[in-house]
């Protein structure tokens, strides 16, 4: 009995800010690893998620949003990484919000001399017109002639498997790159302060979060129960009594928030400890980049 050649390798996803990466991840692998929030930027480091079926490994890299517009040490470094995605991959999922669809050209700028490039239109349930879609189909592919263009929705997981088997046959023939019941490349520590960071994302102000970082200062898992000691980086002292809050509250509802989605990651009880400190200009500090694996 013949079987097919095994194929893995690298898909980076690309789009521009709130296209819907994070998600269209997380519902990929069928398990949440990479953080969202209804707010461009939330990403900030390239989260890799391995996809394994019987004869094919997809290991996808979901990559900040290109940032032009506020240049610090943080942003040119999310910068750097989507450039080393990009050089990595052996495909390129490029994500397009199909209510936004004309506003990607410069992207695609970015996109010359890379590898395959296949194009999702994500959000597809938002369009009541589905001519629209086909409209939009043939404009890209008269545009930018991709490997093939696959309409989804990856809030609603509409069309993923057609997704698969678009980015399949362009994948090397090797074998596996990770352990078959591997599903991410980070570690739990890491997803514990992205967690962590989701809730600033979800429960502050419409800036503050940019402005703030999460570092994992201690984690240990003994009799069945995991401790988690966290640090919460602030820009300014202002901002350090906003997600404090009065009496406390803001911290406690973001760590309740946070306690519950790490839970559900180690599969037991945990003990989270938040606390914040300001730490001026810290997106620009190298060493604390260095230390929260920014840079």
């Amino acid at each position: 009995m013949s079987h097919e050649p095994r194929r893995s390798g690298y898909v980076a996803i690309v789009g521009r800010p709130n296209a819907g990466k994070s998600t269209l991840l997380n519902a990929l692998i069928g398990q949440k690893i990479s953080i969202t929030s209804r707010r461009p930027q939330t990403t900030r480091q390239n989260i890799a998620g391995i996809l394994t079926c019987t004869d094919t490994q997809l290991v996808f890299l979901d990559t900040p949003g290109f940032q032009t517009q506020y240049r610090s040490g943080l942003t040119k470094a999310m910068d750097r990484g989507v450039k080393s995605a990009l050089s990595e991959a052996h495909v390129v999922l490029w994500l397009i919000d199909v209510t936004s669809v004309h506003q990607d050209k410069e992207l695609f700028a970015r996109l010359q001399g890379v590898a395959s490039v296949v194009i999702a239109i994500n959000k597809i349930d938002r369009i009541q017109n589905k001519n629209k879609i086909l409209e939009y189909i043939q404009s890209l592919d008269a545009a930018y002639h991709p490997k093939a263009i696959v309409p989804i929705s990856a809030q609603n997981r509409l069309q993923l498997d057609t997704l698969v088997e678009a980015l399949t046959p362009l994948l090397p023939q090797q074998e596996f790159l990770y352990a078959e019941d591997n599903v991410t490349t980070a570690s739990v520590r890491g997803l514990a302060a992205e967690l962590i960071r989701e809730k600033l994302f979800r429960l502050l102000g419409q800036e503050l979060p940019y402005s703030t970082a999460v570092e994992i200062e201690s984690y240990e898992e003994k009799n069945e129960l995991t401790r988690i000691r966290a640090l919460i980086l602030v820009d300014k002292s202002g901002h350090k009594a906003i997600v404090i809050g009065k009496g406390g509250e803001k911290l406690k509802e973001i760590g309740t928030a946070a306690r519950q989605d790490i839970e559900k990651l180690v599969g037991g009880k945990v003990f989270l400890e938040l606390w914040v400190k300001v730490k001026q200009a810290w997106a620009d500090d190298r060493r604390t980049l260095d230390r929260l694996g920014l840079s």
